[in-house]
């Protein structure tokens, strides 16, 4: 007993000292045989107390208690443990890297969990992981709860002869409440003195009220007292009766063919049929439907009386010229110019009207009589004309061509010999400066075999050449280049053969220019614009905006002051430059898209050639006073081109003295309507 007294004391010495596992009690074998009842006890005790118990577990509570944890960010510390020991952070915060190899190789790490109070990861137990399924999953956390249990009745739903309680009543329950009495009072006085008003009985009956009384006549709404019945339904005639006169009845093909028709043109919107008695008839499919759209026609569409107008249809056309007051114009086809061998893109007149020049696809520009459409000389340049341009000075007999990247200066030779010799006297007298500037373009001489021809001079750009347009006083030449950029148009000087790109920018590209006929002004269209551009002062004077996709043709009144543009999607835009930069009007004549438009130099006559084979001649007054608008009227349309790979009348130019108009088309031949 002695030594089992002396293994408990150390036992419970080994006991209180915290972390430490106490050491196994030594018993003598023939004690051991023969435990005592305490020795029984002790052990029993020791196996209860340390079972579960290592040294290495430590209890690393946080005692810091209901402080923010935000207080240790800025110290190396989260807390104090039981004895007052600071409980460190981790000496490294995982990082994401760290956190995806640790998912990698930890098979646990869904179950651990970061302790806030320790900064230390925490592995769930199995409990534990049951209990947080639980109570996502909306479930109550103890399992052994039931809360389907049956419902336990506390009081039977027998009558009882006794009562459950037989205690007296309180001698409140039958005494007047001096509380009750005092607030009694109180209303009583108020009641008296007005300062509560006794509640009235309440009207019973519905109140309506005019919701349009209070409506100002002079609104929107005041057109309610023009009220219209809603018409009535038709009355039933005979095709509704159920015992129909035979007239009525439709036939088989009949009623095929109304089967076969849109229910909204449909005559009926049934069938009539016979039935032997009025008992015999079914229901009608259609009546909720009709029902419902008759509440519809009742309340939703407007009706209001309409003040009717007597107009005569008459007096809603304007009221233009016959055509027959109009006249001259071309009315009919009188020559045909036969010779290109492909589609001719441009034609030009001398400005006697004597001459005509025509450039085509075949590389060849051929020079024509008016008179008797015999092709007197044919010049063969090598490439695709893409314009001609005959000088406008009586004076000189030049051509301008323009094929690939150049312009060639032709003299044709025709007409006046004094006027031929003048010409070549004219370039022959140029005399270069000793110091040549650098120039957008280069001008050569032409070859003793070219000038035989009747080339003079080429210039050359390096870039295509799509238009060339002289001015009027004949000096100068625009052209047009294919490529954009701030050289796409370019002015050269004949008598000085000089070159000069006018703008430091560009403007979108560019599809066609025209010199003003008496200002010092060009105009330049791109494809969404016109700009008028004054050359002594170089600035931007107007911009005209045709609201068309893409702008083909340009040109000029001879009085200058007003602009005719075609597009491409078929509109002929007439601009007024002393009304507005918007058009003045548009014509969409045309059904296909527009290729050239010109102006008659002496007559009120302008023209339009398009791709669907027509020349459309209108008739355009424009007046000498300001404040009348002019009159324009189409008189004639012209047809004659046949249509070549979807492309009919390509250019088309005004004899400078006659009511003629000339057209080339892309069937090869030139037409002349007179």
């Amino acid at each position: 007993m002695a030594g089992t007294r002396g293994v408990g004391r150390e036992a419970a010495a080994a006991g209180s000292l915290p972390g430490k596992r106490p050491p196994e009690p030594e018993l003598e074998p023939e004690e051991a045989g023969t435990p005592s009842p305490r020795t029984e006890v002790a052990s029993v005790r020791f196996e209860d107390e340390y079972v579960e118990d290592s040294s290495d577990e430590e209890d690393i509570r946080n005692t810091v208690g209901n402080v923010p944890l935000e207080w240790y960010d800025d110290f190396p510390h989260v807390g104090y443990d039981l004895d007052g020991r600071r409980i460190y952070k981790p000496l490294r915060t995982p990082d994401e890297l760290d956190q995806f190899l640790d998912k990698m190789d930890n098979p646990d790490y869904w179950r651990t969990v970061r302790d806030r109070m320790t900064g230390h990861s925490v592995q769930l137990t199995d409990e534990q992981v049951a209990l947080v399924r639980r109570l996502q999953r909306g479930q109550f956390g103890d399992v052994s709860f039931n809360p389907y249990e049956p419902a336990v009745d506390f009081f039977s739903g027998d009558l009882m002869i006794h009562p459950v309680t037989n205690r007296p009543a309180d001698k409140r329950s039958f005494i007047p409440s001096l509380v009750e009495k005092e607030k009694v009072s109180r209303m009583v006085h108020a009641i008296k003195m007005g300062w509560i008003q006794p509640r009235r009985p309440r009207d019973s009956t519905p109140s309506f009220y005019d919701l349009w009384a209070q409506e100002d006549p002079d609104a929107v709404l005041g057109r309610h007292k023009m009220h219209v019945p809603a018409p009535k339904l038709a009355l039933p005639g005979h095709a509704e009766s159920y015992n129909p006169p035979p007239e009525y009845l439709p036939s088989e093909e009949e009623r095929m063919a109304w089967e076969q028709r849109e229910p909204d043109e449909r005559r009926l919107n049934f069938l009539p049929r016979r039935f032997p008695s009025l008992r015999a008839v079914p229901a009608y499919s259609r009546f909720i439907q009709e029902r419902f759209e008759r509440c519809l026609d009742l309340y939703l569409c407007p009706r209001q009386r309409k003040m009717r107008v007597n107009v005569d249809p008459e007096d809603l056309i304007p009221r233009l010229p016959r055509p027959r007051d109009l006249q001259p114009f071309p009315t009919c086809q009188a020559l045909v110019y036969r010779g290109h061998s492909d589609l001719v893109r441009c034609l030009s007149v001398s400005p006697g009207g004597q001459w005509l020049a025509s450039g085509s696809d075949d590389g060849s520009v051929r020079l024509w009589e008016v008179a008797s459409a015999r092709c007197v000389r044919t010049v063969p340049v090598g490439g695709v004309v893409k314009s001609v341009a005959w000088n406008p000075r009586p004076t000189v007999c030049l051509v301008a061509v323009a094929v690939e990247d150049a312009v060639l200066l032709l003299n044709p030779a025709l007409g006046d010999r004094l006027v031929v010799g003048s010409t070549d006297q004219l370039l022959s007298a140029f005399t270069p400066p000793v110091e040549p500037a650098a120039q957008p373009a280069h001008w050569l001489e032409a070859s003793e075999e070219e000038r035989r021809v009747g080339l003079r001079l080429r210039i050359c750009h390096g870039k295509p050449v799509t238009q060339a347009t002289w001015h009027g006083r004949g000096d100068y030449m625009a052209v047009v280049l294919a490529t954009p950029g701030r050289s796409q148009v370019l002015i050269h000087q004949l008598s000085r053969r000089r070159s000069q790109s006018p703008f430091r920018r560009g403007h979108g590209q560019v599809q066609r220019v025209a010199f003003h006929p008496v200002r010092p002004f060009l105009l330049v269209a791109s494809q969404r614009s016109v700009r008028l551009y004054h050359l002594l002062r170089q600035e931007l004077t107007k911009k005209l905006t045709p609201n068309c996709k893409w702008v083909s043709s340009l040109a000029v009144h001879p009085a200058g002051d007003n602009v005719l543009c075609g597009s491409y999607d078929s509109k002929l835009v007439w601009f007024d430059l002393d009304l507005s930069t918007r058009p003045y009007r548009v014509l969409r004549h045309h059904k296909k898209a527009l290729r050239a438009v010109a102006f008659h130099p002496r007559y009120p006559l302008f023209a339009s050639g398009s791709d669907d084979g027509s020349v459309i001649v209108c008739h355009g007054m424009v007046y000498n006073d300001l404040l009348q608008n002019p009159l324009l009227v189409p008189v004639k349309v012209l047809k004659g081109h046949s249509l070549t790979k979807d492309l009919g009348v390509l250019d088309v130019a005004f004899h400078p003295t006659q009511p003629w108009v000339f057209s080339a088309g892309a069937d090869g031949t030139l037409r002349l309507f007179t």
